[in-house]
């Protein structure tokens, strides 16, 4: 698959992970929301600060993403600057590494 994202075919594929993100940052708000409501049951405060902080996280690196998309540096990797493969981008739409860089991070 090839890793050029600003020909056609790549333009396509940004077309619909651009879809699936904003589906996604839909979601994740939503989740939001729904988590914040406060329920009156302290028993579940920690978990529910927990879920809030994951999907808070969640949203601003799909936000991110299409900060990227939008500016044209989505698909680049942010510490390398080599093109991050198309299949990477496809199981993890908001991936700003490639996979070396993202190991050097862990």
């Amino acid at each position: 698959m090839s890793t050029d994202l600003r020909d056609a075919a790549g333009q396509e594929r940004i077309t619909r992970l651009r879809a699936t993100l904003t589906t996604d940052f839909e979601a994740q708000t939503a989740r939001l929301t729904e988590l914040t409501a406060d329920t009156g049951d302290p028993g579940e405060a920690h978990t529910r600060s927990a879920l809030i902080a994951a999907t808070r996280q969640s949203l601003a690196q799909i936000g991110d993403a299409l900060r990227r998309m939008a500016e044209g540096s989505y698909g680049t990797c942010a510490r390398c600057e080599t093109p991050i493969p198309t299949e990477r981008l496809e199981v993890l739409p908001h991936a700003r590494f490639c996979v070396p860089c993202q190991q050097k991070q862990a």
